[in-house]
C-alpha cells in the first residue's frame, strides 16, 4: 500500500502521547475560598479535586482517594462546597466524605455498602444527595444527609436528579422520571414547600407540560427556572411574571443529553437574564443574555464550553477548541480578556493539527451532520476512520481530540459523526433513532463515507469504521448488514441487544425498548438487527477491545462475538483489560488499544 497512509511528518506523536493529552476537567464551583474543579488525569486514572487560590491550583484530593460517582453507572455530581470544606463521593467505596479545606483527611459521612450517592449538594448544615440503594432491587431516593442522620426528602419515583434549594430556603426542586422514560424522553420538575413548621410540604409538579425538563435553578429572587425541550429544544423556561413559560433564547439547544449528573451549561441571573453555552450547528457559543438589549458573547475561540460558573469579577467554563485541549478557564466579565487556569496544554504545533470541517450527508429527513478531519500530509484520496459516539444519544464536538489527531498523523482521514439520534441538535433529531437504532445509524455511516468520497477526500475502498459502547454496535451492523467499511473496532460494543437486555443496569432498563422494540412483541426485529446471530455475514476484519469489570456490556457478548467470527474464519482479535469497566480508563490500556487498532488496520490494509 501506500506508505504516506500509514506514516507522518509527526508519527512521533505517539499512541502514550496522545492518552497522556487526555486530562479532562468536570464541576466548576466558585466560592469566596477558590474556584474548585474535578481533574481526571489518564496516568493513574484517577480524580482529584483541585482549588484555584491566589493565582495558584494546588490539589486537594490525598493519595488513596478518587472523587467520582457511579450512581446510574455513569456519575456525576461527585462533590460540593459546604461547611468549612468539600463534600465528595470516594470512587472506591462511593461514600460521601468531607474534608477541610486546611485538613487533608477525609472523614467518612456515610457507611454503607449497599449505597451509591451523587448529585450532592449542601445546605443549612445538611448534604443533599441522590442515593442508589442496591438490595433485592435497585432504588433510588432523594436524601438529607446529617452526622448520624438520613431524611428521605423524595421516593417513589424511579429516578431523581439536581436537587436544588432556593436561597431564602423555603423552596426544595428536583427533576424526576419514571420508566420506561429516559431523562431526554420525558422528566417532571417537582417542588416542595418549607411550611410554617419548618417541615416540607407535600410535593407538586412546576408544569404539566410533557417536555425533557433538567437542570431546575433558582435565581436570587427565590423565582425557580430549568432547560426544557417543550418547543423542540432544551431551552431556558421559567417563573415569570406568575407564569412558566419560555425565556427568551437562541434556537438551539441549551444542553446535551444529561447522561450524567451535575451538569451546568446555564445560569439564571433574573426574570430573563441568564448566562449560557448552546449549540450552533454543533459548535457550542457562551453568551450572557441581559433582560434588555442583545446577547453579550465570550471566548469565541472556544467551539465546547462545559460546567459554567460565576461570581461578581468572572465567568468560568471549562472549555475546549479544535487547537486545544479541555482547560479551566477564567473570563473577565468587564474586559472579556480569557485566562487558561489549568490545561489547554498544546498537544501538537497548530501547523500539524487536522482542523474539523462541517459536513452534511443524506438527504431530506434523513440529513445527518458530522465533522470531517483531513488526513495529514496524504498523496491521494486516503483511507477513512469514520468514529461513532456512544450513547447513542451522545454526540461528539469539533474540539480538539488527541486519538483523531493521531489518526489524522498516520495518513487517516477521519469523521466524527453525530447521526440521526444524537443530541445538540433539537429533539426532534433526537428523537430520530427511535425504534431505528442499527438502522437510522448504519444508514448516516454508510452515507458519510459515500458522500466524502464524491467530494473526492478519501478513498471509499479503504474506509473503517470504529465505536464504543452503543458505537460499536452501529459498527458492527455496519458491517454485518452493510458492504460499505474494509474493516472495524468495537470497543465495549453491543453485540446481543436481547442479552444487554437482561444484563443491563436499571438506568438503561427500558432503553432498548425505545431504541428496538419490546423484546417479545418485537422479537423477529431484535433478530433482524443482531450482530451476533448474523456473525455469518461479516466478512471483513474486526477488533474489540473490552473491560473485565464491565457492567454495561458484560465482556461474554464481546467473547461471544468474537469466537463467532473465528469460527467462520474472519480474522478478528479481541483485547479484555483487568480492572476496566465500561469505557477504558487506564493510560497504558488506552494507549495500548489505540496502537493496537492502529496496526489492525495498516495490516489489513497491506494484505491487499
Amino acid at each position: 500500500m501506500n506508505e504516506t497512509h500509514v506514516s507522518s511528518p509527526v508519527a512521533d506523536f505517539t499512541a502514550a502521547q496522545a492518552v497522556a493529552a487526555g486530562t479532562d476537567f468536570a464541576e466548576l464551583k466558585a466560592s469566596d475560598a477558590g474556584l474548585f474543579w474535578v481533574e481526571f488525569r489518564p496516568a493513574d486514572g484517577a480524580c482529584r479535586i483541585w482549588c484555584w487560590q491566589h493565582q495558584q491550583a494546588r490539589c486537594l484530593t490525598p493519595d488513596g482517594f478518587s472523587v467520582r460517582s457511579r450512581v446510574y453507572e455513569y456519575g456525576g455530581g461527585s462533590f460540593c462546597l459546604g461547611g468549612d470544606g468539600l463534600v465528595f463521593v470516594n470512587e472506591r467505596d462511593q461514600q460521601v466524605y468531607t474534608q477541610a479545606l486546611d485538613h487533608p483527611q477525609p472523614r467518612p459521612l456515610t457507611d454503607d455498602s449497599r449505597c451509591r450517592y451523587g448529585d450532592v449538594l449542601w445546605h443549612d448544615g445538611q448534604v443533599l444527595a441522590v442515593e442508589e440503594r442496591h438490595a433485592y432491587t435497585v432504588e433510588h431516593r432523594l436524601i438529607a444527609l446529617g452526622h448520624g442522620s438520613c431524611e428521605v426528602l423524595a421516593e417513589g419515583a424511579d429516578f431523581y436528579a439536581s436537587p436544588t434549594v432556593s436561597p431564602d430556603g423555603q423552596r426544595l426542586a428536583w427533576v424526576e422520571w419514571d420508566r420506561p422514560a429516559q431523562p431526554w424522553t420525558f422528566t417532571r420538575l417537582m417542588c416542595r414547600q418549607r411550611a410554617a413548621d419548618g417541615s416540607w410540604a407535600p410535593p407538586q409538579p412546576v408544569t404539566t407540560a410533557q417536555a425533557s425538563l433538567q437542570q431546575p435553578r433558582f435565581d436570587h429572587a427565590n423565582q425557580l427556572y430549568c432547560l426544557s425541550d417543550h418547543n423542540g429544544f432544551w431551552q431556558p423556561w421559567g417563573e415569570v411574571e406568575g407564569r412558566w413559560k419560555a425565556l427568551p433564547a437562541e434556537p438551539a439547544d441549551h444542553a446535551g443529553a444529561p447522561w450524567q449528573l451535575g451538569a451546568s451549561t446555564w445560569l439564571p441571573l433574573g426574570p430573563t437574564s441568564y448566562l449560557a453555552t448552546w449549540f450552533d450547528a454543533g459548535f457550542g457559543q457562551l453568551g450572557l443574555r441581559a433582560e434588555h438589549g442583545p446577547v453579550e458573547r465570550f471566548a469565541s475561540a472556544y467551539t465546547r464550553f462545559r460546567s459554567l460558573a460565576m461570581d461578581a469579577q468572572y465567568l468560568y467554563a471549562i472549555a475546549a477548541s479544535p487547537i486545544s485541549p479541555p482547560a479551566v478557564i477564567a473570563i473577565a466579565r468587564d474586559t472579556h480578556q480569557v485566562s487558561v487556569l489549568a490545561g489547554g496544554a498544546e498537544v501538537l504545533a497548530a501547523e500539524h493539527i487536522s482542523l474539523p470541517q462541517s459536513f452534511h450527508c443524506g438527504r431530506g429527513a434523513a440529513l445527518a451532520h458530522g465533522f470531517f478531519y483531513p488526513a495529514a500530509h496524504s498523496k491521494g484520496a486516503p483511507p477513512l476512520v469514520v468514529f461513532i459516539h456512544g450513547g447513542p444519544t451522545s454526540a461528539c464536538y469539533p474540539v480538539l481530540d488527541p486519538r483523531i489527531q493521531y489518526w489524522t498523523q498516520r495518513g487517516f482521514a477521519v469523521a466524527d459523526l453525530n447521526y440521526r439520534g444524537s443530541s445538540g441538535y433539537g429533539r426532534e433529531y433526537r428523537q430520530a433513532l427511535h425504534l431505528r437504532w442499527g438502522e437510522t445509524d448504519v444508514e448516516d455511516a454508510c452515507n458519510a463515507v459515500e458522500y466524502l468520497a464524491a467530494q473526492g477526500l478519501i478513498d471509499p475502498r479503504k474506509a473503517f469504521i470504529r465505536g464504543g459502547s452503543a458505537g460499536g454496535y452501529t459498527t458492527l451492523c455496519a458491517l454485518a448488514f452493510r458492504d460499505v467499511f474494509r474493516a472495524g473496532a468495537s470497543l465495549y460494543g453491543v453485540s446481543d441487544p436481547t442479552a444487554l437486555a437482561r444484563a443491563t443496569h436499571k438506568f438503561e432498563g427500558d432503553y432498548l425498548d425505545w431504541l428496538i422494540g419490546d423484546p417479545h412483541q418485537d422479537a423477529e426485529r431484535y433478530r433482524q438487527r443482531t450482530p451476533l446471530l448474523h456473525a455469518a455475514q461479516i466478512t471483513v476484519p474486526v477488533v474489540f477491545f473490552q473491560g473485565e469489570l464491565d457492567a454495561v456490556v458484560v465482556p461474554e457478548q464481546t467473547r461471544s462475538m468474537l469466537a463467532a467470527l473465528q469460527a467462520n474464519g474472519i480474522k478478528a482479535q479481541g483485547h479484555f483489560y483487568e480492572g476496566e469497566r465500561h469505557g477504558l480508563r487506564k493510560a497504558e490500556n488506552l494507549a495500548h488499544a489505540l496502537e493496537e487498532e492502529w496496526r489492525f488496520y495498516c495490516e489489513v490494509l497491506a494484505g491487499e
